[in-house]
């Protein structure tokens, strides 16, 4: 397994993951040699990732027509350890790394059925304003309940 720079001890890192969201792979998403496209692997990141703001209830002002914030994507890497075939079913598991003033580090594993570590991923995301594209700092209420939730997270 390769060695991720965000991760120095895989086992502890692990044990850091409660909230995970469930995919099936879908037959559109394999390649021509039978097992899913490397691109398919951010969609999975971003569903699974939209999946735990709507458990935190951010969904319901950054999805607001009115909303003058929104999240956006500042960087997103992914480390593939094994091949992903079609009709597997997935977990992948999503916490929150670290909470800065606008911006949040999200990590990622994605599991097989057979327990194995499909992918692991890092992401920044930054709240942005929808008027001047400039950070946003949480508010204190977001704040506590991104750290909050980042402390909960234990399997």
């Amino acid at each position: 397994m390769a060695r991720q720079d965000y991760i120095s001890n895989m086992d502890e890192w692990q044990k850091g993951f409660s909230f995970y969201h469930d995919l099936q792979v879908r037959f559109g998403e394999i390649d021509g040699f039978g097992h899913v496209n490397n691109t398919n692997i951010f969609t999975y990141m971003e569903e699974s990732r939209i999946a735990m703001f709507k458990e935190l209830g951010l969904m319901t002002d950054w999805g607001a027509p009115d909303s003058e914030e929104i999240p956006v994507v500042a960087d997103l890497q992914c480390d593939y350890l094994a091949q992903i075939m079609y009709d597997e079913k997935l977990k992948v598991y999503v916490k929150i790394n670290e909470v800065g003033s606008s911006s949040i580090d999200i990590h990622y594993l994605g599991i097989n059925e057979k327990k194995v570590p499909v992918f692991t991923g890092r992401g920044a995301i930054v709240q942005i304003s929808r008027k001047n594209g400039r950070p946003v700092k949480w508010n204190d209420e977001l704040n506590k309940q991104l750290k909050n939730f980042s402390k909960e997270a234990h399997v």
